[in-house]
């Protein structure tokens, strides 16, 4: 292989984000082709369609309400002063919300649960959150990458279908000081339920329990009068936006007006900011060109921030459930979402950089990063270098091959802000990609296929 030197071809900068593109093999001739079609696709009306809440999702008849969650429900005041942060200033959680009658014909819900034990008594040394896909892996995130040590309390998730999940995770935990948060949007995903009967059983009070979904009246049939309620038009990965994320901001209501700001901040730049149109283009592009043309049909995601050691589990259910669909028939593309995989990125120079660096697999990769003087800065700065452009400086034998398409991400800081506007961005790359290659991102047949059968296997053995 060539390691002839890659340059960078692409930079995007601001004050939150600071984008390198090293993908050697996309130039300005390939751009400026994608670019044609996606006139031809209409793609900024599409987006505007989207931002305007029309019904996007066309298999479903149904609109994708995460830009408008962003915009007009920016923060979470549920007539929940229990959750306020006594450091924040009154008017950001006494103000009312803004709620555009025509997004949803009902204002947001309140719970009739005090739940300022946890921020004053600490009656409830445990809050678990019950709930699987969008309702886990965002939650999990922004616990990881904006909460400290120094929480009053404990957060667990339970999230899987085995039961030995649940004995572990309540191992010596007491039922009077435990919290549970059901999260569900359907309130009928069968991993939550079983979970929710034996969070029941071994609670004995219903008092402990609250639902966040959009279906109220499955809720109660478990008898739960703890209800947050959200638009069912906003599909569970993109549920990050939502109360769904109420557990892991107790407290903290205006960190949680901050992630949305920063998703927001996003949104607008989609629509207005030019440059910033044409990075979200610059990305999408170059997956399908990579997968489509070159059959680098895989990528990796690594963050070398340990904070946001989950943003790779975040983006593959963000990436593989809207893109890994069969185009429609007038798509000019065989091929649409790339196999998404990574992690940490300190642990993975130790266990898969080996096949990236020498083996024969074709890839694409992605590094984020916080601009610090740490190692790991250090070494997503140097690993970025390493795959797009290789090191012939070595004997044969440890050659590194290089050639592979590398995006670097470098936040500035990590903060609420910025954490939204990272994840508002891979939502805006999620989506032009799905607009270039004719599919619906907001589906997800192959997810309901797995519940389908499940119910009918276990129908069978009753």
């Amino acid at each position: 292989m060539s390691n002839k030197k890659s340059e960078i071809k692409f930079n995007f900068k601001n004050h939150l984000i600071d984008y390198q593109s090293n993908l050697k093999g996309f130039d300005e001739k390939i751009f400026n082709e994608f670019n044609k079609k996606s006139e031809d696709l209409n793609l900024f009306e599409k987006i505007k369609e989207l931002k305007d809440g029309k019904k996007v999702n066309l298999t479903e008849n149904k609109s994708a309400r995460h830009m408008q969650q962003r915009e007009e429900y920016s923060f979470p005041n549920f007539g929940l002063e229990t959750f306020a942060d006594i450091n924040d200033p009154p008017e950001l959680y006494e103000r009312d919300i803004k709620w555009d009658s025509s997004i949803d014909n009902k204002k947001p819900n309140t719970v009739n649960h005090d739940l300022s034990d946890i921020n004053k008594s600490y009656k409830y040394k445990n809050i678990i959150v019950i709930g699987i896909g969008g309702s886990y892996e965002g939650p999990k995130l922004i616990l990881e990458a904006l909460r400290g040590p120094d929480l009053n309390y404990r957060i667990e998730f339970i999230t899987g279908s085995d039961p030995e999940e649940f004995r572990y995770k309540t191992y010596n935990l007491k039922p009077e000081e435990t919290c549970f948060f059901i999260s569900s949007k359907s309130f009928t995903t069968d991993e939550t339920i079983e979970n929710l009967k034996t969070a029941l059983n071994w609670s004995k009070d219903l008092g402990n329990f609250i639902a966040i979904t959009s279906n109220r009246i499955e809720a109660e049939k478990y008898g739960i009068e703890n209800i947050l309620e959200f638009n069912n038009d906003i599909g569970g990965r993109y549920s990050i936006w939502s109360i769904i994320s109420q557990p892991v901001f107790a407290g903290t209501n205006g960190e949680f007006f901050s992630f949305n700001e920063g998703g927001h901040i996003a949104d607008k730049d989609l629509l207005e900011n030019d440059k910033y149109l044409e990075f979200i283009k610059y990305l999408s592009f170059s997956d399908i060109y990579f997968n489509n043309q070159l059959n680098k049909n895989s990528r990796v995601v690594l963050s070398y921030n340990w904070r946001l050691r989950s943003f790779a589990d975040y983006v593959q259910q963000l990436e593989m459930e809207s893109l890994g669909k069969i185009p429609f028939k007038d798509s000019e593309f065989q091929k649409t979402g790339q196999v998404i995989f990574g992690g940490y990125g300190p642990i993975a120079q130790h266990s898969f950089f080996q096949l990236m660096h020498q083996g024969t697999q074709e890839l694409c990769a992605d590094i984020i990063a916080v601009k610090d003087n740490s190692v790991a800065y250090a070494q997503a700065i140097t690993q970025s270098k390493l795959l797009s452009e290789g090191a012939d400086d070595l004997k044969e034998i440890e050659k590194i091959n290089g050639n592979i398409p590398t995006n670097l991400f470098i936040l500035n800081e990590l903060n609420p802000t910025a954490l939204g506007y990272l994840i508002a961005t891979w939502e805006h790359r999620v989506y032009v990609t799905s607009v270039m290659l004719q599919i619906n991102a907001f589906d997800q047949f192959g997810v309901n296929a797995g519940k389908i059968y499940t119910k009918k296997y276990l129908s069978k053995k009753d």
